[in-house]
């Protein structure tokens, strides 16, 4: 089973000079669930390597471990699936790749879209973004800071994992959860933080809070 309470996605770029690895093995020990591989601004070659260290890391605390966007290396580092967005891979093509074990995530903003993804055989989904964020700059209007509200109509559209993702702090989590998502994805509430094994810790104790009956999400 998956925990989807807290899920890390890398990004070496906002980590104040710490490596990716040091980073995910602090959320580790902090009680992240999910960790995903993004570096984009390093090479393939860079992030395979990478890979390699937090695919030993994540197996080893039993935490699961997908790659941003590319099959390829979600093969090559025996990961336990791929996230994917609007310009990659569809959901059966990188499911006939990866085997019917895979998680298989997709990026959504709409109702449509998300009901779309699961017909197509996704696994979860990730939503957003929920609030105003820096880490990605080519957003579509529509699809910028969709709020809690638009959680919560996936949320019910769907009965596949939601997780909302997108300018996501401990301080702004609990309506996320509250609308019916999962979990909730961050890059730079961990990885920028002074500490980042704290900073999951809290965004975990916030989940765990707003959830409110102490189970864990949904397969």
């Amino acid at each position: 089973m998956v925990d989807w309470s807290v899920y890390l996605v890398t990004g070496a770029s906002r980590s104040r000079g710490r490596s990716t690895p040091e980073v995910v093995a602090a959320a580790i020990e902090g009680g992240v669930g999910v960790v995903q591989l993004r570096e984009k601004d390093r090479t393939a070659r860079e992030r395979y390597r990478v890979g390699w260290d937090i695919r030993e890391r994540t197996r080893e605390a039993g935490v699961a471990f997908v790659v941003n966007d590319r099959v390829d290396l979600a093969l090559a580092l025996s990961a336990d699936g791929v996230h994917l967005g609007d310009d990659d891979l569809p959901v059966p093509a990188a499911r006939e790749l990866l085997g019917p074990d895979a998680l298989i995530g997709r990026s959504v903003s709409f109702v449509d879209d998300a009901r779309d993804a699961e017909a197509a055989g996704a696994d979860y989904l990730g939503v957003g973004a929920v609030y105003p964020t820096d880490s990605k700059s080519d957003i579509p209007d529509d699809e910028y800071a969709v709020g809690p509200e638009r959680v919560a109509a996936i949320a019910n559209a769907v009965d596949i994992p939601v997780v909302g993702i997108g300018g996501i702090t401990p301080g702004n989590a609990a309506p996320v959860i509250e609308a019916g998502a999962d979990g909730v994805a961050v890059i730079s509430a961990i990885t920028a933080a002074d500490d980042p094994r704290e900073a999951t810790r809290r965004l975990r104790e916030t989940v765990d809070g707003a959830r409110g009956d102490g189970q864990d999400s949904r397969p």
